[in-house]
């Protein structure tokens, strides 16, 4: 069955790093998007970012395939946070920088059904997901 698991939250003051860890099991992890959501205190949950299965890709001049993989951000996050991925680990990671208070919320790591596929932004494309791990930033 599948787990996710996330670790890395912290208090961390405005204007700091932060890089959170979801570590996957229980099937072939490059094969399948991965993706970061969030919820702030009194909100709804919301799409932070996602990252692509690992696919392959051939470059004119190479005899060996590279990794093809894509990404998806938030506007309020983009050019601040960066998503991943380890392959060889099974792991998803979401390095965050510049956090402003406004990013403080529980963030969780999700996972849909079936293998490959565009990035989806709305949760409910998402089967699995883990117990989250909780950002504070401070003003």
């Amino acid at each position: 069955q599948v787990q996710l698991v996330e670790s890395g939250g912290v208090v961390v003051p405005t204007g700091g790093s932060l890089r959170l860890s979801c570590a996957a099991s229980g099937r072939t992890f490059r094969e399948y998007n991965m993706a970061w959501f969030r919820q702030g205190p009194g909100k709804g949950r919301e799409f932070v970012a996602g990252i692509s299965a690992t696919g392959r890709r051939f470059v004119a001049g190479s005899s060996a395939p590279e990794a093809a993989i894509s990404t998806e951000y938030a506007e309020s996050v983009e050019g601040r946070f960066t998503i991943s991925r380890e392959d060889a680990e099974n792991t998803a990671y979401l390095e965050m920088n510049n956090l402003k208070p406004e990013d403080t919320a529980a963030y969780y790591c999700a996972t849909p059904a079936t293998k490959y596929g565009v990035v989806r932004r709305d949760e409910r494309q998402y089967e699995f997901w883990g117990q989250g791990t909780q950002v504070n930033v401070s003003s």
